[in-house]
């Protein structure tokens, strides 16, 4: 069974819908003690912090990492050149979606999956990747900004939209994989479960 280092319930719903058997058990990991220059490798390093304190926990409890794995992942958006994550407040979000408006990003997703681990032999398999999509969204209004960000939506969001609730409605169209900008990609974690 796949156990998810995440609290994301918009990754929790991709693997139900995907009819992937797993658990959820959140990391705790602070984020904002992790950085690196480059948006792929600090995903990179997110997933693979989260991924890495669950399977540590399994572990102390006496569980192994499972027959499939430990899978941590974390997103954000590269909007001309710089790094957007969850926006702070209603005000942050405002600001951005009027930068956003009629342009396009890449949503990056950071995938770490840790299989067969054990911390006193040192062994196990750790696969690590990035998916990159490029997001296009459409051009919004003033109003259509401010209905958006009343939702709630976009603070909950890394980019400030979430692609399967209503920000689906500002987003123009995708370059890669869909389920990628939803929070982690089907097409590789199958790959992966399925070498």
């Amino acid at each position: 069974m796949l156990v998810l280092a995440s609290a994301s319930p918009a990754r929790r719903r991709l693997l139900e819908q995907a009819a992937i058997p797993h658990r959820v058990r959140v990391s705790g990991v602070d984020e904002e003690a992790i950085s690196a220059r480059d948006p792929a490798v600090l995903v990179q390093l997110l997933a693979k912090a989260k991924a890495e304190a669950v399977d540590q926990a399994l572990q102390a409890d006496g569980s192994s990492s499972a027959a499939w794995g430990v899978l941590g992942c974390d997103s954000l958006l590269v909007f001309e050149g710089e790094v957007f994550g969850k926006p702070g407040d209603q005000a942050e979000a405002i600001a951005r979606w009027h930068r956003m408006a009629g342009g396009a990003g890449e949503l990056l997703t950071g995938h770490c999956l840790i299989r067969g681990s054990d911390l006193l032999r040192g062994t196990g398999l750790l696969q690590l990747e990035t998916v990159t999509t490029r997001v296009h969204f459409a051009a919004l209004s003033t109003a259509e900004i401010d209905a958006y960000v009343a939702t709630g939506e976009p603070l909950a969001c890394a980019g400030g939209f979430a692609l399967e609730g209503r920000g689906g409605l500002v987003v123009e169209r995708l370059e890669g994989c869909f389920s990628n900008v939803i929070g982690l990609s089907l097409p590789l974690l199958r790959r992966w479960l399925n070498p």
